[in-house]
Parts: C-alpha cells; structure tokens; sequence
C-alpha cells in the first residue's frame, strides 16, 4: 500500500475518532475487530478521496441506526411458508469456500423471480443475509484460514434471462443500491455463467458505462464455467448451476433440495434461518415477535449506477420491440402459408 493510501487511512481514523457514541456503537457492530480495514473499502468505494469515504461511512452508520440494522437478525420472516416461498422467489445461497477461504455466494439471476411478497420482504431478507455474512460467516472463515477474510466471490446463473426482466430492474436497483452505499467492496470477483444471448448483447452496451474498478472484478465465463471456477474452488464449492453444462438454476437439481443452494432444505438456508429465529427467541420474552416486514429506507442511487439502470432497461425494451416483432413477421409467414 502507497504512502498516499497510508496518509489516507490515518485521517480518516481522525476523523473516525470523533464520531459520537450511537455512531462508535454501530460501526463496531459493522468492523467486526477490522477497523481499518473498513475503512479501506469506503476509501476504495470513493477513489481514496478522504472526504467523500468519511460522508459515506457516515451516512451508512446512520442508516443502520435509524433502520435498526444491528438488530435485523433478530426478526425473522413469518410465517415459514413466506419466507420458503421468498427463497423459491429470490435464488441466493452459499454453496461453499474457495481454496483461499473466500465465500463463494450463488445468485440465480436469470430465474428469480421476486413475486411471492412486497419488496420490503425481498430487501429485508437480502440485508438478513449480508449481516449473517459479515458477523458470522466472514468471521468463521477469518478463524479457520488464519487470515483475515473480508470478501466473497459472486457466480451469478443467468439460465432462463427473458425480457421481462425489466419487471425486476426496479426491485435490483434498489438491492443495489443498498449494497453500493452501505456494503461497499465485499465482493473480490462477479462471475457470469450460463448467459444467454440477451445478456451477451446488453453486456455489450452496459460495460464500457461501469466504472474501471467494477468492470475488472466482471468475468464472463464460457458456458457454466465449470473448468474455470476449479481452478479456484474444490468441485464440493461448485454451485449446483455450475456442475455439468445445461444443468440450469433448476429450483430442485442435484441429489434433492440439498444440492441446490437455493433451496430452503439447504444447509445454509437452515442455519441462517434457525440462528434467526434463535436470536428473536432471545427477546421475545421482552416483546413478541411480530408477523410482517421491516421496512427499510433506501437511499437515493448513485446518479451514475441510476443511469446505468435506466440504460439497461433501454436496452431490453430494443430487444423485446425485437422480439415481439420476429414473432409478428413469423406469425405472418405462418398464416401466409
């Protein structure tokens, strides 16, 4: 690290070092131990500009406070057929390790659908899952490799990508935008598999809009980059999507639910959502669980990934005006016949 980037991280500790209590309180909840390193990945998040990471850290700090983050694994989703039908809805899971300790994270982008409850539900489950993440997964890892291990690895299955799409990009934004303000630089490396034709083109457009530093951590792989990914994973560590080319994000692969990643019966899901409802048990004595979703603020997008947005939906419109019509002039020859 440069000296420039060591003059950077001590002012920012300055500045850190004068934050009130409510504030001290939260951010420790968030650095787990690794003050600094925290602070690197706001400084990262602005380009090492001291003062753009200090206004984010703190704006972060404050939307955890006034939204109750620091508590949010104590408030699961009930009933547990909502929450299953979430899972069924929105396909995340931890389908293992690779060989340097990173948590490999699968996210079945091209078959979630997020239509069996509100957003607050769909926002709610993924900040659920970043804190588990940050507090006990991370860690875990931290103490079994010896290191300090603040990153995952994302391999999103574009398996089933259609036009409509665009019903979700409003929904993706905005988990986006949660991750962008409040959990910056926890992902080393994005990769891309199983990517249709509708992906490939809008990549196209899409990836000389993205800044330098996203667009080096994006890697679109062959197929279902089984090959590529064993170079940095053991085959157990391989989402089930990446097994054997054409398998898909299929909701029920493998050898049951518990191969698949996504599902409910899998042993992530089950640890997550019992440490959930071990933490409510904790204080449910003092006030009763209470059935529905928390409602979290989001904030305002970066201008920059709002346009983004917006050019992707563009995007998508052109080939589904495309695709609609191939079908007319299909439907024509078929009729003219």
């Amino acid at each position: 690290m440069g000296i420039a980037n060591q003059e950077a991280i001590k002012q920012f500790q300055s500045l850190m070092d004068q934050i009130d209590e409510p504030l001290k309180n939260t951010f420790q909840n968030m650095h787990q131990g690794y003050p600094n390193e925290t602070l690197v990945r706001f400084l990262k998040a602005r380009d090492w500009n001291v003062a753009k990471a200090h206004k984010m850290l703190i704006d972060c700090l404050e939307w955890r406070i006034q939204n109750e983050i620091d508590s949010i694994l104590t408030k699961p989703i009930i009933p547990a057929d909502l929450y299953e039908a979430i899972r069924d809805s929105q396909l995340v899971g931890l389908s293992g390790y690779s060989k340097e300790g990173l948590p490999v994270i699968a996210i079945g982008a091209g078959l979630s659908t997020f239509d069996k409850a509100s957003v607050h539900y769909y926002v709610q489950s993924h900040i659920q899952m970043n804190e588990y993440r940050d507090r006990i997964i991370l860690p875990s890892a931290t103490k079994e490799y010896g290191r300090h291990i603040s990153t995952c690895i994302k391999i999103l299955d574009m398996t089933g990508l259609r036009f409509s799409a665009l019903n979700q990009i409003k929904l993706l934004t905005v988990i986006s935008t949660v991750d962008d303000l409040n959990y910056p630089e926890k992902t080393e490396t994005y990769y891309i598999v199983n990517a249709p034709y509708i992906f490939s083109a809008c990549w196209k457009v899409v990836k000389p809009l993205l800044q330098e530093r996203t667009r080096r951590k994006i890697q679109v792989l062959q197929g279902c980059g089984r090959d590529e990914l064993l170079k940095i994973m053991d085959y157990s560590s391989l989402p089930h999507f990446c097994r054997k080319e054409g398998s898909g994000s299929s909701r029920r692969t493998g050898n049951g639910t518990t191969d698949n990643c996504f599902s409910l019966d899998h042993e992530f899901h089950q640890q997550l959502y019992n440490y959930i409802k071990q933490q409510a048990a904790l204080i449910e004595s003092i006030s009763p669980i209470k059935q529905g979703s928390v409602h979290v603020d989001i904030p305002e997008p970066d201008p920059e990934d709002a346009n983004l947005a917006k050019t992707i939906e563009s995007e998508l419109h052109k080939f589904g005006d495309l695709n609609r019509l191939s079908n007319s002039l299909n439907g024509l020859k078929v009729n003219g016949r």
